[in-house]
């Protein structure tokens, strides 16, 4: 259980959901004889990604266990119940397995860079853990960008996208609501701009212990409620845009998604924007940060909306 809790077993099971969705809902399809196939490549990238955001937690707690001593102590595994020497043992494995998952499929398409990716998110992992965090918002902006490379991931290693893109007549009829393309975009967006913000809400929940060590986050050189107010600004941002998003979906007939995206991911999002600026306590960001998590999974579980609408236009 202290190793699960480490690896913040919670967290990659979403990941890991989040990536079965994507593959499942926009790119596997029962039609095509090829998307049948795609499984093969989908679990060792899937299994790739998760190895190595374990590997990142492990690394990030090593470097954090002072922090985390102030901010959390009844949470802290490492040293007192996992040996550090056997941590970085791990780091090392996981990041090792996972490179070695994801090079034959790049080796079987002849595309010897694509483990490049998985390479650039260890590297930035690693300096995330020793240098970013510390910084002013890079470490934040660090974290939503490998957090939508979960979801743009699949796009550059799935080979059965191109195929389905290629194969599928359907592609061009006037009753889909929504290109698949556009949906990789709309969810790596929405996954970057709700990871920033609540990257910045966990840097007021522990802004205590991060200024003990020096740290220079948002919290700690603007304060929390310059902070609060600028998640509050980019949780505007991602509403306007996903209004937008809407409304184009009630243009095309979608109103199944349309209505979920209104009922599930806009009204909350909205109501969290005002309540992140009622109190300045490290329980109340806490508390928020975990509406925002729900918030996401909400906005996750809506591939399962746009899958079903798109069968049954096609019935």
């Amino acid at each position: 259980m202290n190793w699960l809790r480490l690896i913040r077993y919670k967290n990659l099971l979403i990941v890991f959901f989040t990536q079965l969705l994507v593959w499942y809902c926009l790119i596997y399809d029962s039609r095509n004889f090829w998307g049948g196939w795609a499984i093969i490549d989908f679990l060792p990238i899937a299994l790739s990604t998760l190895l190595i955001a374990a590997a990142g937690y492990i690394i990030n707690d090593y470097f954090d266990i002072k922090i985390d001593l102030i901010n959390r102590p009844d949470k802290v595994v490492l040293d007192k119940k996992i040996p550090l020497r056997l941590a970085i043992i791990a780091h090392v494995g996981f990041n090792i397995i996972a490179m070695a998952l994801v090079m034959p499929i790049a080796i079987r398409n002849h595309h010897y860079e694509w483990p490049l990716v998985q390479l650039a998110c260890i590297i930035l992992l690693w300096f995330y853990s020793t240098h970013f965090k510390r910084r002013f918002l890079t470490g934040n902006i660090v974290i939503a960008a490998l957090t939508a490379l979960t979801v743009v991931v699949l796009l550059i290693y799935e080979p059965s996208l191109r195929m389905y893109y290629k194969m599928c007549w359907w592609r061009n009829d006037t009753h889909q609501s929504i290109d698949p393309k556009w949906m990789f975009a709309g969810f790596a967006y929405f996954a970057f701009m709700l990871t920033l913000m609540r990257e910045v809400v966990k840097d007021m929940e522990d802004y205590i212990g991060d200024a003990e060590e020096g740290c220079v986050t948002m919290p700690i050189k603007k304060g929390l409620q310059y902070s609060a107010r600028f998640v509050q600004t980019i949780g505007g941002i991602t509403i306007v845009t996903l209004a937008l998003i809407t409304y184009y979906l009630f243009l095309q007939g979608n109103r199944i998604l349309g209505i979920y995206t209104i009922g599930f991911v806009l009204f909350p999002l909205t109501w969290w924007c005002f309540f992140i600026i009622k109190k300045n306590t490290v329980q109340h960001y806490h508390t928020a940060s975990k509406w925002l998590k729900i918030i996401m999974v909400s906005g996750i579980a809506s591939l399962v909306v746009y899958h079903f609408t798109n069968l049954t236009t096609h019935a």
